[in-house]
């Protein structure tokens, strides 16, 4: 395992992060038992992964307690990052439905003392605000806030999970310009660079590390989904209509003459492309099992594309036809 810098924190995080909302939520087609999420949890720390991803959104707490149960006495050996701003305390959770947000400091210093709590510890390395709109990312009392637990040592650094869907251009574009924020949180893989590769260039500017979602496009990039694949309106992946599961993979039949040439499957392909980006900090796929976080593991091994198979990538991502990006109403 590599490990790289998380932007301006110095904070040493492993190039394959485990993003662990699949241990709290049963929407990738698989619910995970807590016995089998703590062996995926030891699996991923053997194979080096230092960097822990999670959200207290993700089971209402789930996912926290686990990371916190497996790694208890373990604290100065991982790099612990959640989320916050979604109200799971007054409202249920509906389907895929997001909850009503709030990020004054009442609420972020009682949602930052709860996943402490779960977390089974007194510092977070990465305290995250979990898809703020861009009235939020421009709200200085929300940060002067963070800025203040910084100085006391309850979290090192902050970043802003940009979301739910991909897009969110100029929220992020603001987020790297907060004194602490030392990550951007997206969607980004060799189908969807837009808004990714603009982040990637400004983040390289403002010493901000890229944190990677759905580096496999939704399990496309993983032979996972295909054209024959029926996905339950449960599974997250159903916003995928079918006609952007037959657009992807002749995206892919145009990659696989990059992939072929260089020894690598899509997948490698897939992750690979991601790691040339020198901004990129950790990219977190979605995990369900230890076959796969070792299948991860091992792409990351400092061996990644030449800046012209790079190119070539981002230049057929140029030819293909645009898509809707998602942005805050308030954008101006």
């Amino acid at each position: 395992m590599k490990y790289r810098k998380l932007g301006k924190s110095g904070i040493k995080v492993s190039e394959i992060g485990f993003g662990a909302w699949t241990l709290g939520l049963d929407w990738w087609g698989k619910k995970i038992e807590d016995d089998e999420a703590k062996r995926m949890l030891k699996r991923a720390f053997d194979l080096g992964i230092n960097y822990f991803e999670t959200g207290d959104i993700y089971g209402r707490g789930k996912s926290e307690k686990l990371i916190g149960e497996v790694f208890s006495g373990m604290r100065n050996q991982v790099v612990l990052s959640t989320k916050y701003g979604y109200d799971i305390y007054s409202n249920e959770q509906i389907g895929h439905k997001e909850l009503p947000q709030k990020f004054t400091e009442e609420f972020t210093d009682f949602a930052l003392k709860k996943s402490l709590e779960r977390l089974q510890t007194d510092y977070l390395d990465v305290y995250g605000l979990h898809n703020p709109k861009i009235h939020t990312i421009r709200d200085k009392k929300i940060f002067g806030f963070l800025d203040k637990k910084i100085q006391e040592g309850i979290i090192k650094s902050y970043q802003i999970a940009l979301g739910p869907a991909i897009g969110w251009t100029q929220e992020g574009l603001d987020s790297m310009k907060l004194t602490n924020a030392t990550a951007v949180q997206t969607v980004y893989n060799i189908l969807e660079q837009n808004p990714g590769n603009t982040l990637i260039e400004e983040a390289e500017k403002n010493d901000v590390g890229i944190l990677v979602r759905v580096p496999d496009a939704s399990g496309i990039l993983t032979g996972k989904v295909n054209a024959q694949t029926k996905i339950s309106e449960k599974d997250h992946r159903s916003v995928r209509s079918g006609d952007w599961v037959q657009e992807a993979l002749r995206k892919v039949d145009q990659l696989m003459p990059i992939a072929k040439r260089n020894g690598l499957n899509i997948t490698e392909l897939a992750i690979k492309f991601i790691l040339s980006q020198n901004a990129v900090s950790s990219v977190l796929p979605t995990v369900v099992s230890e076959e796969e976080i070792e299948m991860f593991c091992a792409m990351s091994d400092g061996k990644y594309l030449s800046d012209s198979d790079k190119n070539e990538i981002i230049g057929l991502f140029n030819q293909w036809p645009s898509y809707e990006l998602k942005a805050s109403a308030q954008t101006a």
